[in-house]
């Protein structure tokens, strides 16, 4: 897959709008996603630490905002 030349931003991207869509208790969403993406989002300070035990990551307040913006971004349509 690295030989298809795969935008590791845009995947953080896709990752952080989709975290948006799976929230509940106002900043906790799934973290069904590949480690390697979730501790980038980690280091780049939008989620919280996601190596625990819980089923759930938590968004920081930076990336609970990020998220929103690249839901809406990415998945909205846009009005015609």
């Amino acid at each position: 897959r690295r030989s298809m030349g795969i935008g590791e931003e845009k995947i953080d991207e896709a990752v952080l709008a989709v975290l948006w869509l799976t929230l509940h208790n106002e900043r906790w969403a799934w973290k069904g996603f590949a480690w390697a993406t979730t501790d980038r989002l980690h280091k780049k300070g939008m989620i919280g630490d996601p190596v625990n035990k819980s089923k759930s990551l938590i968004l920081t307040d930076e990336g609970l905002e990020r998220s929103e913006a690249l839901f809406r971004e990415l998945f909205t349509r846009r009005p015609q």
